[in-house]
């Protein structure tokens, strides 16, 4: 038998972190090992307690679930996030996904989908309830023609080729470990090169760099 999936709870309302330990204590295989009521606390545990996924509610005060999710995708790269909330709009989906979550799940899912989604995660699949796929879809259809990627050496903002590279790979939800290991070189060069491409695109952190690259067909 597998090992059981180590999970933590993140979400506001404390009835509902309750209720959803309560039913996920009930499968075999799910041993909640924590809960957080808003995102930071779920950093913090996450860091301390190395779940294997943390089930994440995206309206939270202090640090909502987005943030919370490009925090965990940096410091506990390892852990990954699964979105359980109510909310279904494009917005939230595209944000939730771009942030580095591998599944969106509504509060509508019984403990068995919310199992399967968590054994799906582990097996490097990606989840999406079908009930916000439409979203994803009307998102796609609704933005404007995609751009010509521009070549990496004339990439926009005076990037060197390196540097739009590097963009490309932020975007895709990379934090700078994984960028030194795709790309083969180390991670103190990897900082120097998001520095610098920050500088140049006069971006304020990755989140705004991270708009830039699906603006700029770097994405």
């Amino acid at each position: 038998m597998s090992q059981p999936i180590r999970v933590l709870i993140a979400d506001d309302q404390r009835v509902v972190r309750e209720g959803l330990a309560m039913v996920l204590g009930l499968l075999q295989d799910v041993d909640v090992v924590g809960a957080a009521s808003n995102g930071a606390e779920a950093v913090a545990l996450a860091e301390d307690l190395h779940p294997d996924v943390v089930l994440m509610d995206l309206r939270m005060p202090h640090c909502d679930g987005v943030e919370a999710t490009r925090l965990l995708r940096e410091r506990v790269p390892a852990t990954l996030v699964v979105v359980l909330t109510t909310y279904s709009d494009d917005r939230s989906v595209i944000d939730a996904l771009r942030a580095g979550a591998r599944g969106y799940l509504t509060k509508d899912a019984g403990g068995a989908e919310i199992r399967q989604a968590l054994r799906r995660v582990l097996d490097d699949h990606a989840v999406i309830d079908p009930a916000v796929q439409h979203h994803l879809i009307d998102a796609i259809a609704s933005a404007p023609p995609a751009r010509s990627q521009p070549s990496p050496a004339r990439a926009p903002g005076e990037l060197t080729r390196r540097e739009a590279e590097v963009l490309s790979l932020i975007a895709s939800g990379l934090s700078n470990a994984e960028i030194a290991e795709r790309l083969v070189i180390s991670e103190g060069t990897v900082k120097s090169h998001v520095n610098r491409l920050l500088a140049k695109i006069e971006a304020r952190d990755r989140a705004q760099a991270v708009a830039y690259a699906y603006q700029h067909g770097l994405a």
